[in-house]
């Protein structure tokens, strides 16, 4: 538990990036838990945890029910080290797992579709505000799901999908791109 939170606090360092573990400190978390309420509602999630592994159920329960009436957010699953979670009201997250240093925007829902099942959710994810991602799914590592998106088919690892449904950005290969100058700067376009 205490492994994972401070993953989450390396987020905060330089908020949405990751800092190094040499930086942070004692004194730096609590800067980071009174400056950021994210955070703060992510100390709680993992302190429920480690009450659920703990096999103290009443204590998490009224945590989970804590963070939604404090943070307007529900939050469960196995859930990694170093969740950015930008805006925690109207957040949902519902996964059978989510990996590490994955990013939530804003208002998105994670969770399930027709039936009882949830996403399985990769490393350093994004997913941009509003987004849906619904269903027994996979998305890959380093997926980018952009705002408003809903997400019900599995998502390659390194791609970017957006609209509704989400499909995947057309890519354009290197070969393709010109560099050209406007106004005394590089601009590269197709």
């Amino acid at each position: 538990m205490l492994r994972k939170f401070k993953q989450d606090a390396l987020r905060w360092v330089i908020p949405s990036q990751v800092a190094q573990p040499a930086e942070l400190s004692l004194l730096l978390i609590l800067k980071l838990l009174h400056r950021h309420m994210p955070l703060r509602a992510m100390a709680w999630y993992r302190l429920a945890c480690w009450c659920q592994s703990k096999k103290i159920p009443a204590l998490y329960g009224f945590m989970m029910r804590w963070i939604f009436f404090r943070f307007g957010m529900e939050i469960w699953g196995e859930i990694g080290g170093g969740l950015y979670i930008a805006h925690t009201s109207g957040t949902v997250i519902a996964v059978e797992r989510m990996g590490e240093n994955c990013s939530v925007i804003a208002s998105a829902t994670i969770g399930m579709r027709n039936e009882y099942a949830f996403p399985v959710i990769g490393d350093n994810v994004f997913i941009g505000a509003g987004a849906r991602v619904l269903g027994e799914i996979h998305i890959g590592d380093d997926a980018k799901i952009g705002a408003n998106a809903v997400v019900v088919h599995n998502v390659a690892s390194q791609s970017t999908v957006v609209g509704i449904p989400a499909k995947p950005l057309r890519t354009v290969p290197t070969s393709q791109l010109a560099e050209t100058t406007l106004n005394g700067r590089v601009k590269t376009v197709l």
